[in-house]
C-alpha cells in the first residue's frame, strides 16, 4: 500500500524483516504480538517514506489499486475504494486502513501517536470524506 515499484515494496518488506528481528527483544508482551509486529511495520514503512522523499510527495501516500479480481462489480467497487483513498492526506489513509485492520480506536491512536478521541475524530472525519469523494464519482 505504501510503495508502486515492485522493487520498493521488497525493500520495504526486507527493511520490516529486519526491523522486527532487531526489535524482537523490546516486546514486553503488553499488547498483542501481532499488535505490536503492526507497529513496527507501521513505523518502518513511514520511515522508509521520510528517507525517500524524492519518489512521493510529503503530503500522499501512494497505494496501489487491486489486481483483477474474481467479479467485475468487486474490481470495479475496489477500485472507486482505492481512487478514493489516493485523494485522504497521509494520516487519514493511515487511520481508514488502520481501522479495515480491525484495530480499536485506541489501538489506532498508540500506532500513530494521538489520542484516542483524536483518533475517533479522525476515523469519522475521513470517512466521510471518504464518501463524499466516491459520490462524486
Amino acid at each position: 500500500m505504501y510503495t508502486d515499484s515492485f522493487e520498493d515494496k521488497e525493500d520495504l518488506r526486507q527493511e520490516i524483516t529486519l526491523q522486527l528481528w532487531r526489535s524482537f527483544s523490546s516486546f514486553k508482551g503488553s499488547s498483542k504480538f501481532s499488535t505490536w509486529m503492526y507497529t513496527v511495520s507501521l513505523n518502518t514503512a513511514i520511515l522508509f517514506l521520510k528517507k525517500d522523499k524524492k519518489r512521493i510527495q510529503t503530503s500522499e501516500i501512494t497505494v496501489n489499486t487491486p489486481d483483477v479480481a474474481t467479479t467485475r462489480f468487486e474490481d470495479d467497487k475496489m477500485a472507486t475504494f482505492y481512487q478514493a483513498a489516493k485523494k485522504l492526506t497521509k494520516i487519514e489513509r493511515a487511520v481508514v486502513f488502520l481501522y479495515l485492520e480491525g484495530l480499536s480506536h485506541k489501538e489506532i491512536a498508540l500506532n500513530l501517536g494521538l489520542t484516542t478521541v483524536n483518533a475517533r475524530v479522525r476515523l469519522s472525519r475521513s470517512k466521510n470524506k471518504l464518501r463524499k469523494i466516491i459520490d462524486k464519482t
